[in-house]
């Protein structure tokens, strides 16, 4: 097994490890952030209806500054339309990042809004 492949099969078991234990309902959605090199997108989720209240992501906009940055502006954005749906609290879901560096920025980024988790 080559050392990408390990990579990718340790990901998916953390991955799947947080998500059988993160669910969200229509009271407390989901808060599942997804990072590549080059993007952030995080999206508010109710597992019950299997429907996306709102998203954010930083594809197709013009934003510059470092990938923090750029995370901690996602963060802020799903805070703002979360609180227009009605929602104060989520469950977040990691997607079996550590929570250090861009997912910690954005999670920062999201309290500061008023969103609790």
């Amino acid at each position: 097994m080559s050392n990408l492949a390990k990579k990718l099969l340790n990901k998916s078991l953390r991955k799947n490890r947080v998500r059988s234990k993160v669910t969200g309902t229509a009271e407390r959605p989901r808060l599942s952030v997804t990072i590549s090199n080059k993007h952030v997108s995080a999206q508010l989720i109710d597992d019950e209806k299997q429907h996306t209240i709102a998203a954010s992501t930083t594809v197709g906009t013009k934003q510059t500054g470092t990938m923090s940055e750029q995370a901690a502006t996602v963060g802020s954005e799903i805070a703002k339309k979360a609180k227009k749906a009605k929602i104060t609290t989520v469950v977040f879901d990691r997607n079996g990042r550590k929570y250090a560096g861009r997912l910690s920025a954005l999670a920062d980024a999201a309290r500061k809004e008023g969103l609790e988790f």
